[in-house]
């Protein structure tokens, strides 16, 4: 009775330990995003949508910590000459196979779809970048955080233009 006790522990130990390295190499490839993890209290300040708003939004590790998820909580926003709005979408930051860049793919609810690269060009910074052989206008989102304050930029390149122009900034402290 001992001895398979002793065996069973042994087996299971075993198997746990193979299936530890795993999961701690995927939460240990998050580790320059981690910086974005949390609640975020966010108002925009700038940019040429000329749209006021405040809210949250939250990045956290889901699906075993495969993907690094944003929610962004619906807020009422005022855009150019009082039109009234209600934002809300979703980012997901993910890897399609080790050793390839991070990918995201955001959604709102105005029926907006965008495929991102994904860069971590210093420390807590992370800039999405999505494809310009795309047709269209290409569109670049840059995450950073400096003292306590995450600072966003969403920012739009059309064809023909050299440089992104900013259309919506914010930046707000972790909840």
């Amino acid at each position: 009775m001992i001895k398979e006790l002793i065996s069973a522990v042994m087996i299971c130990g075993a198997l746990c330990a193979q299936q530890r390295p795993a999961q701690s190499s995927s939460a240990d490839s998050w580790q320059a995003l981690r910086f974005l993890v949390g609640t975020w209290e966010s108002k925009t300040h700038g940019g040429s949508a000329n749209a006021e708003s405040s809210g949250t939004y939250t990045f956290q590790l889901e699906l075993r910590d495969h993907v690094l998820a944003r929610h962004a909580a619906p807020v009422a926003c005022k855009g150019p000459a009082g039109f009234d709005c209600q934002h809300g979408d979703l980012l997901y930051i993910y890897q399609d196979a080790p050793g390839q860049p991070r990918k995201a793919i955001y959604f709102d609810n105005e029926g907006h779809v965008i495929h991102y690269t994904v860069t971590t060009p210093e420390p807590n910074m992370a800039v999405l970048l999505s494809d310009p052989a795309q047709p269209g206008p290409q569109f670049r989102l840059t995450y950073g955080l400096k003292g306590g304050v995450m600072e966003g930029k969403f920012q739009i390149r059309v064809p023909g233009q050299d440089d992104f122009r900013p259309y919506l900034e914010w930046g707000g402290a972790k909840k």
